[in-house]
């Protein structure tokens, strides 16, 4: 199989496009750590893999909280031997107006989006040197082109992961480590359930494909670029939304 003997890392794996992540890699052979805050949700998620023959295991993680990722990718690498490729997808949201932001709501968006993304990087890279490459793989969205209101600040927030991705891709490519980024549309997940139909019409007129994606979509598309297929190809930033951002 295509991963066959690798150990992924999937941040916030357990539920939603981070789910259909987890299972994607897992039925191609990758051994997969679930790092999550949602422990059961995890648990429940590595149990319908294991059962159908694939290997997974969740491992609690707060992404804001340098120990705790430290201490996750150390259990992940003492339990598989190393990590060959790291999916960052641990995502946290407020929507409000930009005058009624507060500062530590523009942290907690940076701390979760963009350090979280730094946190987990940090302490992979040295277990993919020594394995003579390997992949990171950062989850982004396509609002950074589209600039939608009102979410300032987690829009700034992605904003700051392209920069992190491009510039990350320049220094690690030496190592054989390869950064690339995946920015979905609107994907419609758990999350999405009490968005207003109005806004979520609107929307769905603006995708020249005419459909909703799926969390299978953006699989697919992280399968590729943490593959043996891609192992020229760094610093990209591919959006998988239907042609949204084509316009």
């Amino acid at each position: 199989m295509e991963f066959d003997g690798k150990v992924a890392i999937v941040t916030g794996g357990a539920s939603g496009i981070g789910e259909a992540i987890t299972n994607e890699l897992a039925e191609n052979g990758a051994t997969v750590a679930i790092a999550d805050l949602l422990e059961d949700v995890g648990r429940e998620t590595a149990r319908g893999l294991e059962a159908r023959g694939f290997k997974a295991r969740v491992f609690p993680v707060d992404v804001s909280d340098a120990a705790q990722v430290g201490a996750m990718v150390k259990s992940v690498v003492e339990t598989y031997g190393g990590v060959d490729i790291l999916v960052n997808n641990a995502v946290n949201s407020v929507a409000a107006p930009f005058l009624e932001l507060s500062d530590e709501d523009w942290l907690n968006h940076i701390n979760v989006k963009v350090m979280g993304y730094v946190r987990c990087s940090r302490e992979v890279v040295p277990h993919m040197e020594r394995r003579g490459g390997g992949r990171i793989i950062n989850i982004g969205s396509e609002v950074v082109h589209l600039g939608i209101t009102p979410f300032t600040a987690y829009v700034a927030a992605k904003g700051g992961q392209n920069g992190f991705n491009r510039s990350l891709a320049h220094e690690l490519a030496p190592w054989n480590i390869t950064v690339n980024m995946v920015a979905p549309g609107w994907i419609p997940v758990e999350r999405h359930e009490n968005d207003p139909q109005d806004l979520k019409d609107g929307y769905f007129a603006s995708i020249p494909m005419q459909r909703w994606g799926k969390p299978e979509d953006l699989a697919g598309t992280i399968v590729y670029l943490a593959s043996e297929a891609s192992a020229f190809v760094t610093g990209q930033n591919i959006h998988v939304n239907g042609g949204v951002t084509v316009h």
